[in-house]
């Protein structure tokens, strides 16, 4: 899957290349995603040749070949189903409705729910979000409650200090709200994502590591999302 951003890029040039038979510029694709600068756009175009969506043709200025197209749209580029941020193997966006906890079971002594597990999520520095939903887990129902759930295998060492080791399975509420000093899953620029724990500076929002190793990184609102917080967290000892 793609994220946002990579949808919205490949769409672009693929509508440009309809139009024209030429590719657009990286200036062109910058004004048109509305990025900052040019590197974004280097990211993304890197992103979509990995996932094998696009192909660079060497030795020609502005030369992109679209190779597929998402399975979520028709040959003319419109939508069949809706697509949201996502935010795994580094993150995760807003899940469709998944199984949870019926509120009978939450009575239950004992009683289970089953949540899927969306990938990774980086417990350290930031990487590219994609959305995944690798298998479905159980959790003890009162562990959960009430809402939406989701769990995300943590990767990286940033939160060790508040208990998160590399290998836990965070369980997640989606939310997009959070309240300072929460620990949330966060999406940076709608690009990336990171587990980190939620502060405001002023106008500005910190996501603050909880390991003395990793800087906390500032920003402005605009460019951070929650897309929940942190209720549980499973370990496995081996």
């Amino acid at each position: 899957m793609l994220t946002r951003k990579q949808h919205e890029l490949l769409l672009f040039i693929h509508e440009r290349m309809k139009e024209s038979g030429i590719p657009p510029s990286f200036d062109e694709m910058k004004e048109a995603l509305d990025l900052a600068s040019k590197s974004g756009i280097h990211r993304l175009i890197t992103a979509l040749e990995e996932r094998g969506f696009i192909r660079r043709l060497p030795n020609r200025a502005r030369a992109l070949e679209v190779i597929k197209l998402p399975e979520a749209y028709t040959a003319s580029g419109q939508a069949r189903r809706g697509f949201s941020p996502s935010v795994i193997q580094g993150s995760l966006g807003q899940p469709a409705a998944r199984p949870s906890a019926s509120p009978a079971a939450e009575e239950e002594p004992g009683a289970t729910a089953t949540i899927p597990v969306m990938g990774r999520i980086a417990a350290g520095v930031p990487i590219s979000a994609i959305q995944n939903n690798t298998h479905n887990i159980g959790v003890p129902a009162d562990m959960i409650g009430s809402g939406e759930h989701y769990a995300l295998e943590v990767k990286g060492d940033s939160m060790i200090e508040a208990g998160i080791f590399d290998g836990d399975t965070v369980i997640i509420r989606n939310s997009s709200t959070a309240n300072p000093g929460d620990i949330v899953v966060a999406l940076v620029d709608e690009e990336e994502a990171t587990l980190k724990r939620f502060r405001r500076k002023g106008a500005s929002i910190a996501l603050e590591a909880a390991n003395p190793a990793y800087e906390t990184r500032i920003f402005g609102p605009d460019r951070v999302k929650v897309q929940g917080k942190l209720v549980g967290l499973i370990r496995r000892y081996h």
